[in-house]
């Protein structure tokens, strides 16, 4: 980061802060965030923060003390994000691992063998059957009568989004009931809806 220093006072105080300060507040934010890079970046924020504020450089009683504390306080904004994020990125990594599982269960315990269309046609109807009666009625119109949305809310005089919303039921109580079966569910409602 280069910056061109004017001749006023502030504008000095701050070169002469730059100067004593910039090197020493990244090694010191480095030993905490590790990477250079990052130790550079928060010294830089900082730096900009000082600039924009440079009229009460001057005021600070104990310039030491507050330019380390506020890279240390950086330091620790910038880890707690990290944390979050890693949070973040292991409860996405778990949900997906759970899902694989899911999956990996219902493969094994898929008997495709014992599965011959009359028996998969009944437990489809029976898990369609269990639907609440104007989700199973939107669902068949939708599925099986080859209806859009709005055809069928136009037909049961319901918002469109009435009938998205009772499809989004339908789909997560099937789903659910379905749940050993699900390469069958994956063929029947979804496959075939985009076919």
């Amino acid at each position: 980061m280069k910056i061109v220093f004017s001749e006023n006072v502030e504008d000095k105080y701050f070169s002469e802060v730059y100067l004593s300060y910039h090197s020493r507040l990244i090694l010191f934010a480095k030993e905490y965030v590790t990477a250079e890079e990052d130790a550079e970046n928060i010294v830089q924020d900082l730096f900009l923060f000082l600039w924009k504020n440079r009229g009460m450089l001057h005021t600070i009683l104990n310039p030491n003390a507050y330019f380390f504390t506020l890279t240390k306080n950086r330091c620790i904004d910038f880890l707690r994000k990290k944390m979050n994020e890693t949070h973040r990125n292991e409860k996405i990594q778990s949900a997906y691992e759970m899902e694989l599982k899911l999956k990996l269960d219902s493969l094994d315990i898929l008997d495709t063998v014992g599965l011959n269309d009359e028996k998969i046609e009944t437990l489809l109807t029976e898990a369609i059957d269990s639907l609440p009666e104007k989700c199973r009625e939107i669902f068949c119109m939708s599925r099986f009568d080859g209806l859009k949305y709005k055809e069928i809310a136009a037909k049961l005089n319901l918002s469109a989004n009435t009938v998205e919303n009772q499809m989004s039921i339908a789909f997560r109580k099937l789903r659910v009931k379905l749940k050993n079966y699900l390469p069958f569910w994956w063929y029947f409602f979804v496959v075939t809806s985009i076919l």
